[in-house]
């Protein structure tokens, strides 16, 4: 079957242990949507963003997300947390199967420079498959803001991306139509969900592959128990979004190969932006 039930649950987030307060939610979703076979939760969910939580892989917060995956037989994608990795720290988002088991791990390649700061960017690109439905990629909040991503991830098959969100600044509303943007230029289902509080805005939002919105967040707690089609997704990669453009197929066969790309390619122009860094106050 190429269909598929997934939930994504929008929650108040706090600089501490949320855990408990997200398994009492996957229980009420379970109780009410028991077809759900995926639950997607927002960015770094787990404890804030509190760097001191830092933990290994394996640690007590994947245990107790292995554990909730199993008692509720569902794959879930808890978010991320902070991951402590040879003296360093990552954005990192675990992948468990309804076994209870992580089959993959990835750690946010685009940090949200210079604000998320002190995190290490990841290197390798996230694609897992759903045996007899279809292959998800990982990306994590600011790096849908980079299509070389999203690109790389639809090149290894994806054909929804999930995308959890930690986002309460001033330029949301960039962030949510450039995911909105993101699933017809790439012919996949985007999941951008979002958390409140210390764990951003809300405003999550769903979009299939045509670029119609599934769903549209408010800035209250709620769950959106959706079914996705990959056939649906294949068959407009085939024949084109609605039987027009075929974007991922021009790409393909686009015979120019882009500077930008070449290996120590450099740009004055690009160079000449100056550092990456907090903008100061303008003086008067």
């Amino acid at each position: 079957m190429s269909k598929f039930a997934v939930a994504g649950i929008q929650m108040h987030i706090g600089m501490q242990d949320n855990i408990p307060e997200m398994r009492k939610r996957l229980g009420i979703l379970m109780h009410l949507y028991p077809w759900v076979e995926m639950v997607i939760y927002s960015e770094l969910a787990a404890t804030g963003p509190a760097h001191h939580a830092a933990q290994p892989a394996g640690g007590s917060i994947e245990q107790a997300f292995c554990a909730m995956a199993r008692d509720y037989g569902v794959w879930l994608l808890p978010g991320s947390y902070f991951e402590a990795r040879g003296g360093r720290v990552y954005n990192t988002a675990p992948v468990i199967d309804p076994s209870g088991t992580v089959i993959a791990r990835y750690s946010k390649m685009f940090p949200f420079a210079p604000y998320e700061a002190g995190v290490e960017p990841g290197t390798e690109p996230c694609v897992f498959d759903v045996p007899g439905a279809g292959r998800f990629g990982l990306s994590i909040c600011y790096d849908i803001w980079f299509p070389e991503l999203t690109r790389q991830l639809v090149s290894m098959g994806a054909e929804a991306i999930v995308n959890p969100v930690m986002a309460s600044f001033v330029d949301r509303h960039a962030d949510i139509q450039i995911a909105t943007a993101t699933a017809p230029m790439f012919q996949c289902y985007v999941f951008a969900v979002n958390g409140l509080l210390a764990g951003g805005n809300g405003y999550s939002r769903v979009i299939d592959p045509a670029g119609r919105i599934l769903h549209d967040g408010c800035v209250q707690e709620e769950m959106f128990p959706l079914e996705i089609d990959f056939d649906a997704v294949r068959r407009q990669r085939r024949r084109g979004i609605l039987n027009m453009g075929q974007p991922l197929k021009s790409f393909r066969d686009c015979g120019h190969r882009f500077e930008v790309y070449r290996d120590g390619f450099r740009s004055d122009y690009l160079d000449a932006l100056g550092p990456l860094e907090k903008p100061g106050r303008i003086p008067r």
